[in-house]
């Protein structure tokens, strides 16, 4: 289904901007999307040594890798919302949990992952576009939710991440990953040294992420192409 050589050519041409745009491109991850692509996106990713694959849907991530054998090791990553009635396949599946939107999801998650003596790595979902069609966490007494989030047992805050509106103005877009960054550096000040990353930018609009520095980029059409 996909070209490996085109694959490949295509990552080589976002390797090029995260060394053009980024202030730290060493420290760039490279998420190679599978949402709406069949199980091989994930090993041509792998082969094209992507280390870190993200997925929106639990079910549809947990039916792709039945289907695949891979020797190589990479770090998994759930970008999409997390519904409570998948909470336990997605601690079982996922290295990362990006979308942890709430305090009750946060607690939600550590109560089955102390079940089976897991520490979860996640990101904290911030909304810093105020989209309403988005999750997250805003400004309001955002600190002391974190607080709350960083006392749960079994609950790594390793980053922070962001879904954008559909912007139009470049200057919108910088802003509110300059936003982001700004928050991400609050938390690791002040709450935990552990917070390190910020997830944000997408095919449409990854280069303003990296400018901003982005430690983790998201893309599927760049790497892939369209989805049918």
């Amino acid at each position: 289904m996909y070209s490996s050589s085109r694959i490949q050519a295509n990552i080589n041409n976002i390797c090029i901007n995260i060394k053009k745009h980024s202030p730290h491109p060493q420290k760039v991850h490279l998420i190679a999307v599978t949402k709406g692509f069949n199980s091989t996106a994930i090993t041509e990713a792998v082969k094209c040594n992507i280390n870190d694959i993200g997925e929106n849907r639990v079910i549809e991530y947990k039916n792709k890798i039945k289907e695949i054998d891979l020797k190589q090791t990479y770090e998994s990553h759930l970008i999409g919302c997390l519904q409570s009635n998948k909470i336990n396949k997605a601690i079982h599946l996922f290295d990362i949990i990006q979308t942890i939107d709430s305090i009750t999801l946060a607690q939600k998650v550590n109560a089955q992952s102390i079940k089976i003596n897991k520490k979860q790595n996640i990101f904290v979902q911030i909304n810093v576009g105020l989209d309403i069609k988005k999750q997250g966490f805003i400004k309001n007494n955002l600190l002391n939710n974190i607080e709350t989030i960083n006392q749960l047992s079994n609950i790594n805050i390793c980053g922070v991440m962001t879904i954008l509106p559909f912007l139009t103005k470049t200057e919108e877009t910088q802003k509110h990953f300059q936003q982001l960054k700004n928050i991400q550096s609050l938390i690791q000040t002040k709450i935990t040294n552990k917070c390190k990353f910020s997830s944000m930018g997408m095919s449409r609009d990854y280069i303003y992420a990296l400018k901003e520095g982005a430690t983790h980029i998201r893309l599927g059409t760049a790497i892939y192409g369209p989805r049918n």
